[in-house]
């Protein structure tokens, strides 16, 4: 309970009141751009990736297609990030967190554009409230549209941002 009441007042706090009123809504799908392909894959495929290893369906296609170890897409998904929620919160407000939003906005977005550093935003704290950790697979969870779309080929730059905006982070939790 205390966590839904958390993820409420982080996600008004950041503009988006009108999601807490709807705190069910979350990525379903997940449009994977890497080397010229373009797929849409179920956000549960990629949970099933990172729980099993498996990579089955649309996304096993892609992978075969794009020539990519499963493995490898399964180490990125899951690779956790120390981040205290509300301190990520401060920091992602602030103009070299807005920075980084737009950095990291530039791999995973909306599909129509709009309001990219808000959603992103409040994907990042959702993801951290919890357990006080980030990974790719909760981003995208947590993603407040529909549909969120990944750059495959720039997402390992852009984790390795993340991380490097996160560390210095870490002394205050």
């Amino acid at each position: 309970m205390q966590r839904r009441i958390f993820a409420a007042i982080a996600l008004a706090s950041l503009g988006l009141g009108t999601l807490a009123a709807n705190p069910g809504q979350a990525a379903e799908r997940v449009r994977l751009n890497y080397r010229g392909f373009s797929r849409t894959v179920p956000v549960a495929l990629l949970e099933l990736l990172a729980d099993t290893g498996e990579s089955t369906g649309v996304l096993g296609g892609l992978l075969n297609q794009a020539g990519q170890n499963a493995g490898e897409l399964r180490s990125l998904l899951t690779r956790p990030l120390a981040a205290n929620a509300v301190i990520l919160d401060r920091s992602l407000n602030s103009r070299p967190g807005e920075w980084v939003l737009d950095y990291l906005g530039q791999s995973i977005h909306t599909g129509t554009g709009e309001a990219d550093r808000q959603a992103l935003r409040a994907s990042l704290v959702l993801s951290a409230s919890d357990d006080q950790q980030i990974t790719l697979l909760e981003i995208l969870q947590n993603y407040p549209t529909e549909e969120v779309v990944l750059e495959g080929d720039n997402i390992q730059s852009a984790y390795s941002r993340l991380a490097s905006f996160l560390r210095p982070l870490s002394i205050f939790f």
